[in-house]
Protein backbone atom coordinates (compact mmCIF):
# COMPACT_ATOMS: atom_id res chain seq x y z
CA UNK A 1 0.00 0.00 0.00
CA UNK A 2 1.82 2.99 -1.48
CA UNK A 3 -0.28 5.54 0.94
CA UNK A 4 -1.00 3.34 3.84
CA UNK A 5 -0.39 5.89 6.57
CA UNK A 6 -0.76 9.50 4.82
CA UNK A 7 -2.63 11.21 5.40
CA UNK A 8 -4.72 12.20 2.61
CA UNK A 9 -5.54 15.80 0.67
CA UNK A 10 -3.02 18.57 0.21
CA UNK A 11 -0.67 19.45 2.96
CA UNK A 12 -0.31 22.95 2.59
CA UNK A 13 -4.39 24.00 2.38
CA UNK A 14 -4.49 22.14 5.90
CA UNK A 15 -2.06 24.15 7.18
CA UNK A 16 -3.53 27.45 6.00
CA UNK A 17 -6.69 26.77 7.55
CA UNK A 18 -5.41 25.98 11.27
CA UNK A 19 -5.92 28.36 13.86
CA UNK A 20 -2.70 27.94 15.64
CA UNK A 21 0.48 29.15 13.46
CA UNK A 22 2.78 27.41 15.81
CA UNK A 23 1.15 23.92 15.01
CA UNK A 24 0.45 24.76 11.07
CA UNK A 25 4.32 26.19 10.65
CA UNK A 26 2.49 29.38 9.03
CA UNK A 27 5.06 32.09 10.00
CA UNK A 28 2.99 34.60 7.64
CA UNK A 29 -0.46 34.57 5.73
CA UNK A 30 -0.82 37.30 3.15
CA UNK A 31 -4.07 38.07 0.78
CA UNK A 32 -3.34 35.80 -2.14
CA UNK A 33 -0.47 33.72 -0.92
CA UNK A 34 1.79 32.52 2.72
CA UNK A 35 4.79 31.28 3.84
CA UNK A 36 5.46 28.67 5.84
CA UNK A 37 8.24 26.64 7.68
CA UNK A 38 9.27 23.15 6.16
CA UNK A 39 9.12 20.40 8.13
CA UNK A 40 11.73 18.87 7.06
CA UNK A 41 14.15 21.35 5.96
CA UNK A 42 17.95 21.26 4.83
CA UNK A 43 18.73 23.97 7.15
CA UNK A 44 17.51 26.40 9.52
CA UNK A 45 15.15 29.14 8.09
CA UNK A 46 13.89 26.32 5.09
CA UNK A 47 10.57 27.77 4.11
CA UNK A 48 8.20 28.05 1.33
CA UNK A 49 5.65 30.62 -0.35
CA UNK A 50 2.71 29.31 -1.69
CA UNK A 51 -0.50 30.42 -2.90
CA UNK A 52 -3.75 30.49 -0.96
CA UNK A 53 -5.25 28.83 -3.43
CA UNK A 54 -4.75 25.23 -4.65
CA UNK A 55 -2.94 25.38 -7.70
CA UNK A 56 -0.62 22.34 -9.37
CA UNK A 57 0.72 24.98 -12.46
CA UNK A 58 2.53 28.08 -12.27
CA UNK A 59 0.75 29.76 -15.43
CA UNK A 60 -2.07 29.15 -13.24
CA UNK A 61 -1.12 31.99 -10.90
CA UNK A 62 -3.08 35.16 -11.35
CA UNK A 63 -1.11 38.36 -11.47
CA UNK A 64 -2.30 39.39 -8.24
CA UNK A 65 -1.35 35.66 -6.95
CA UNK A 66 1.75 35.99 -8.71
CA UNK A 67 3.03 39.18 -7.55
CA UNK A 68 2.42 38.61 -3.89
CA UNK A 69 4.49 35.71 -3.92
CA UNK A 70 7.17 36.98 -5.48
CA UNK A 71 7.44 40.23 -2.91
CA UNK A 72 6.89 37.84 -0.12
CA UNK A 73 9.98 36.36 -1.71
CA UNK A 74 11.75 39.64 -1.21
CA UNK A 75 10.39 40.56 2.36
CA UNK A 76 11.89 37.12 3.81
CA UNK A 77 15.16 37.20 3.07
CA UNK A 78 16.02 40.43 4.53
CA UNK A 79 13.87 39.02 7.85
CA UNK A 80 16.23 35.24 6.93
CA UNK A 81 19.38 37.54 7.00
CA UNK A 82 18.75 39.28 10.16
CA UNK A 83 17.73 36.23 11.85
CA UNK A 84 20.08 33.78 10.88
CA UNK A 85 23.20 35.90 9.32
CA UNK A 86 22.84 33.02 6.31
CA UNK A 87 26.04 33.95 3.11
CA UNK A 88 23.66 32.57 0.71
CA UNK A 89 19.96 31.32 -0.58
CA UNK A 90 18.75 29.04 -2.68
CA UNK A 91 15.39 29.63 -3.96
CA UNK A 92 13.49 27.28 -6.40
CA UNK A 93 10.35 25.63 -7.44
CA UNK A 94 10.04 21.63 -7.79
CA UNK A 95 6.88 21.53 -10.61
CA UNK A 96 6.28 17.69 -10.74
CA UNK A 97 7.60 14.69 -9.26
CA UNK A 98 10.16 14.10 -12.13
CA UNK A 99 11.35 17.67 -10.86
CA UNK A 100 11.54 16.35 -7.49
CA UNK A 101 8.86 17.53 -5.95
CA UNK A 102 6.78 15.71 -2.93
CA UNK A 103 3.92 18.09 -3.37
CA UNK A 104 2.78 17.65 -7.11
CA UNK A 105 -0.88 19.34 -6.79
CA UNK A 106 0.14 22.69 -4.82
CA UNK A 107 3.09 24.78 -6.26
CA UNK A 108 5.70 26.58 -3.94
CA UNK A 109 8.70 28.08 -3.94
CA UNK A 110 11.33 26.82 -1.72
CA UNK A 111 13.61 29.46 0.07
CA UNK A 112 17.21 27.75 2.23
CA UNK A 113 19.24 29.79 3.91
CA UNK A 114 22.98 28.41 3.11
CA UNK A 115 26.29 29.16 4.42
CA UNK A 116 29.59 28.48 3.26
CA UNK A 117 30.82 24.63 4.72
CA UNK A 118 26.77 24.25 5.40
CA UNK A 119 27.44 20.66 3.92
CA UNK A 120 29.19 18.01 5.90
CA UNK A 121 29.87 13.91 6.38
CA UNK A 122 26.38 13.52 8.10
CA UNK A 123 24.40 13.72 5.54
CA UNK A 124 26.67 11.36 3.10
CA UNK A 125 27.64 8.95 5.70
CA UNK A 126 24.96 8.95 8.30
CA UNK A 127 22.17 9.61 6.33
CA UNK A 128 21.34 12.39 8.74
CA UNK A 129 20.54 15.97 8.58
CA UNK A 130 21.37 17.77 11.57
CA UNK A 131 19.49 20.96 12.37
CA UNK A 132 20.47 23.20 15.57
CA UNK A 133 17.23 24.54 16.30
CA UNK A 134 13.41 23.14 16.54
CA UNK A 135 10.64 23.96 13.98
CA UNK A 136 9.31 25.91 17.37
CA UNK A 137 12.17 27.87 17.85
CA UNK A 138 12.45 28.89 14.22
CA UNK A 139 8.90 29.64 13.82
CA UNK A 140 9.19 31.72 16.41
CA UNK A 141 12.29 33.78 15.71
CA UNK A 142 11.05 34.33 12.04
CA UNK A 143 7.29 35.51 13.39
CA UNK A 144 9.35 37.98 15.86
CA UNK A 145 11.49 39.49 12.52
CA UNK A 146 8.61 39.79 10.69
CA UNK A 147 6.44 41.53 13.62
CA UNK A 148 9.23 44.04 14.01
CA UNK A 149 9.67 44.71 10.47
CA UNK A 150 6.51 44.29 8.36
CA UNK A 151 3.35 44.97 11.05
Amino acid sequence: MKNAGKIKGCFLCRHLKLKDTRKSLVVYKGKYSFIILNRFPYNNGHLMIAPNRHLKNLEDLSENEANEIFSLARKIIPVLKKAYHPHGFNMGMNLGSCAGTSVEDHMHIHIVPRWEGDTNYMPVIGKTKIIPESLLQTHKIIRSEIQKSWE
